[in-house]
């Protein structure tokens, strides 16, 4: 059985992670749709309902911690996955992504094996 092509909104505004998250998905088997910021991820939201969001909690303009709860408010993308991926790894930053409606935190510099480990874990578990 051939395994499903799930969608990936990754929500980055620094080119190489992106690429880095790009390089996972494909390899995956994945499709990647890629927002460099929250506008651009709202935008894109309007229209469509991803399997899971990569979100950088430090964007310009807009805070992924604001898109977050932005995110969860709105019945069509509540159910989404939502992953925090984030430089912030103080004490109580995982916390407040939590808070702020992230169902899991990855810390940056992003390990590949744990983003691979996430996606896998979001997105295998909608086909049982």
């Amino acid at each position: 059985m051939t395994k499903e092509r799930k969608q990936v909104l990754c929500v980055e505004d620094n080119t190489v992670n992106m690429l880095l998250v790009s390089r996972i998905v494909e390899a995956e088997g994945h499709e990647l749709i890629k927002a460099e910021d929250g506008y651009v991820a709202l935008d894109i939201l309007d229209g469509t309902v991803p399997d899971i969001i990569l979100l950088d909690i430090n964007l310009p303009g807009m805070d992924g911690l604001e898109l977050a709860r932005r995110f969860k408010a709105d019945s069509r993308l509540a159910e989404v996955p939502l992953v925090a991926t984030t430089a912030q790894v103080l004490v109580g930053d995982r916390e407040r992504c939590l808070e702020a409606g992230c169902d899991d935190y990855l810390p940056k510099p992003l390990d590949i094996r744990k983003l691979r480990e996430v996606i896998r874990r979001y997105l295998d578990n909608n086909n049982l």
